[in-house]
């Protein structure tokens, strides 16, 4: 009886509901920031229960709008929920809900891009990296057009221990387009297979809980949105520096449908690319006919190690980048172009003006 006294302690007190909050606000969706309300809080309920239990809990919430989310987060027993809300049109709703929960609900007015989440909690909050993760969350129904550049971010705070790391293996339950969920979950040698699976899943358990109709959301998208959970490895599974996994990571991935060694080539600089390629499948003992799909994360490790282990021997190798220099052989040959002419494209002939493109 106590327990459930306790628990009816955390629901919120009547409120006007998200859709009369809109309305009384008279706000809209701004399609450039790539927003899109999701209303059912039946919904919400089922994203936030995937984040696991959240009674006592300290939870940063990414985006959250007219606050949907945040109720159910609140609702699930959050202790401490500090969200980060880019757009100030939100800010009065949120406050609306602030005060319905005296001393639970802090707003900060920021770009969660930028703001420093490892200073907006305590560092009691914390747990040793190698026992369970901290009783901190972080959850979002995140703008399309951040997901995937924010995901990346926090990933290489994951491999440093850095932002919201820093408290230990802080788990995340995002929202992502169908499309970006899949690949961050995706197998080896399935269709959906990328460079974000590797990313993912070599520093991460990563699971794609459910997938959540886009007619649920206001306006609806013009695709479905998956609920991914995220919960950071003990060790990783590649034991490089990030921005090297990146790299490798990249290339490989750069021609997916070629076979594997033709990303892996434009680790090196033209004079000793077949050399050094040759040399690093080699070494890594990594198939140079398979296509990256099919690369499972040993091999991406190997492939890691070897480069590594060609980075120390020859450390400018680490710093040269094929992009940079396609882009200054383009400016070297507009620099010798007769008056007149125009050049194509890296690699491509000039032409006349006059000639039809």
């Amino acid at each position: 009886m106590a327990a459930s006294g306790k628990l009816a302690s955390f629901r919120l007190p009547p409120l006007p509901t998200v859709g009369e909050l809109i309305k009384l606000y008279k706000l809209r969706a701004e399609k450039q920031l790539s927003q899109n309300f999701l209303l059912d809080l039946r919904l919400t309920d089922k994203i936030v229960r995937k984040a696991g239990c959240l009674n006592g809990a300290h939870v940063c919430e990414v985006g959250p709008g007219p606050g949907g989310l945040t109720r159910s987060i609140l609702n699930a027993g959050a202790a401490d929920v500090l969200v980060v809300e880019k757009d100030s049109r939100f800010i009065p709703g949120l406050q609306l809900l602030s005060e319905a929960a005296p001393g639970r609900l802090r707003i900060v007015h920021g770009d969660i891009l930028t703001y420093r989440m490892d200073r907006g909690f305590q560092a009691n909050i914390s747990k040793p990296w190698e026992e369970d993760p901290p009783n901190f969350h972080i959850i979002g129904n995140l703008p399309f057009n951040v997901s995937t550049p924010l995901i990346i971010k926090w990933l290489e705070n994951i491999a440093n221990r850095t932002g919201p790391f820093a408290f230990g293996r802080t788990r995340l339950t995002l929202t992502f387009q169908k499309e970006v969920a899949e690949r961050l979950t995706a197998s080896t040698s399935s269709k959906q297979r990328s460079r974000l699976s590797i990313m993912a899943q070599y520093l991460c358990t990563v699971h794609n809980c459910f997938t959540i109709p886009g007619r649920a959301f206001v306006p609806k998208p013009e695709v479905d949105v998956g609920v991914v959970h995220f919960t950071p490895l003990v060790q990783p599974q590649i034991q490089q520096p990030f921005q090297l996994v990146e790299k490798v990571v990249r290339n490989v991935f750069q021609f997916r449908r070629k076979h594997c060694h033709k990303g892996i080539e434009n680790l090196f600089p033209e004079a000793r690319r077949v050399e050094l390629t040759q040399e690093m499948m080699q070494k890594a003992d990594v198939d140079p006919v398979l296509r990256p799909p099919e690369l499972t994360i040993p091999h991406i490790r190997a492939l890691a190690d070897a480069y590594a282990h060609l980075c120390i021997r020859e450390p400018g190798l680490l710093s040269y980048e094929f992009r940079e220099e396609l882009r200054l052989k383009h400016l070297a040959r507009k620099s010798k172009a007769p008056t007149g002419t125009v050049t194509d494209m890296p690699g491509g002939t000039l032409q006349s003006p006059l000639q039809p493109c």
